[in-house]
């Protein structure tokens, strides 16, 4: 095993991320392809992936973009072949796709609602792992690694959620207990990460009353941004973690260390992120979106 910082060295290895068009997808991608990857992007939304597959070309790297609503067992199929047939394999997979919640109350959460959440965050990564791994098991060296993108949701109640969002963040989790277990026997590392509330799109609607208690109750002080993953999405996919598996890294700058009852101690020094550092991601991806918005980052009524 390589001892010095080349561990984390990704050149000749081939990757896919699924909703990799913007947010956290977009970012695991662009970690993976600095670190030297090829990488597969996998959205519903072709041309926002489209041009995340471009924009991860210009790091030197190949990049290519598959449509696939990972609720289609026949699309993740396709995806998986699109990356083993593209880049001659398949080592790395980062299980991103999701969607968000659409109700906080569950007393009036509909039953549709709750089985159409279900069958991409839980059902469709199940899916994904499950070719991901066919694929890793019949490559030789048998060997790869999988991440499953969770949320601190799966691990406490949070307060703008409902029970269909918790409960399928709480089973990925877990899912990724059971596959690492199983799946070890083939060199393949299954590992979840649970990043806080991250400046995705879907963050540009909340108040900034909203952001600003985050915010207090975060002792490094500021919200997530997509980049914040960049490293532990590089240690996961890297000869790094290769004794790591069936884990899961909670990413949340300590946003669950305390009860939130009261705010964090007062800062003595600067968080090492402003708030125009935090939106800088956001607005990216509201731009290309086409999505108006106003200097604080929130969607425009």
């Amino acid at each position: 095993m390589t001892t010095n910082i080349s561990m984390f060295n990704l050149a000749e290895k081939s990757a896919l991320v699924t909703g990799g068009g913007a947010g956290i997808g977009r970012a695991c991608a662009t970690a993976l392809a600095m670190a030297g990857a090829d990488v597969l992007i996998a959205d519903i939304n072709e041309d926002l992936g489209e041009k995340t597959a471009a924009s991860i070309r210009q790091l030197g790297v190949k990049s290519l973009f598959v449509k696939c609503d990972v609720s289609s067992e026949k699309q993740i199929k396709a995806m998986v072949v699109a990356a083993a047939e593209g880049f001659g394999k398949l080592d790395i997979a980062v299980n991103n796709a999701g969607i968000g919640v659409v109700s906080e109350e569950d007393e009036k959460f509909p039953k549709s609602e709750w089985d159409k959440l279900m069958a991409v965050n839980l059902g469709g990564l199940w899916l994904c792992n499950k070719y991901q791994a066919q694929q890793m098991i019949k490559q030789t060296p048998s060997q790869g690694k999988i991440i499953n993108i969770a949320s601190i949701a799966g691990l406490v109640s949070l307060p703008i959620s409902n029970g269909a969002y918790d409960a399928s963040k709480s089973a990925v989790i877990h899912l990724t207990k059971q596959l690492a277990l199983q799946w070890g026997r083939f060199n393949i590392n299954v590992n979840s990460i649970s990043p806080s509330y991250i400046l995705t799109p879907q963050m540009a609607y909340t108040s900034l009353e909203f952001r600003k208690r985050v915010r207090e109750t975060t002792p490094l002080g500021h919200m997530q941004r997509p980049e914040d993953l960049y490293g532990p999405i590089l240690y996961l996919a890297s000869q790094a973690s290769d004794y790591m598996t069936g884990q899961n890294m909670v990413i949340d700058g300590g946003h669950t260390l305390g009860p939130w009852i009261e705010p964090a101690k007062a800062r003595e020094v600067p968080p090492r992120v402003s708030i125009e550092q935090e939106l800088a991601g956001m607005k990216k991806d509201l731009d290309v979106l086409g999505i108006a918005y106003d200097e604080d980052g929130v969607v425009l009524s």
